[in-house]
């Protein structure tokens, strides 16, 4: 998939875009669908937590 073909959760807004945006600091994925760019939290905090339970073990 290329950049500007994916969708992508926006910080600041809460939004999901589809294309590549300027201003990339902002912005997480790209991902391949809308529904998995809106998870983009659910996502991150879910992975953030495995690398957290795997360090303590």
């Amino acid at each position: 998939m290329a950049d500007d073909d994916g969708f992508w959760y926006d910080l600041a807004t809460g939004r999901v875009d589809q294309g590549h945006q300027k201003g990339a600091a902002h912005l997480m994925g790209p991902y391949a669908s809308r529904a998995e760019a809106e998870r983009a939290l659910e996502t991150a905090r879910a992975r953030t937590e495995a690398w957290d339970a795997a360090e303590d073990d």
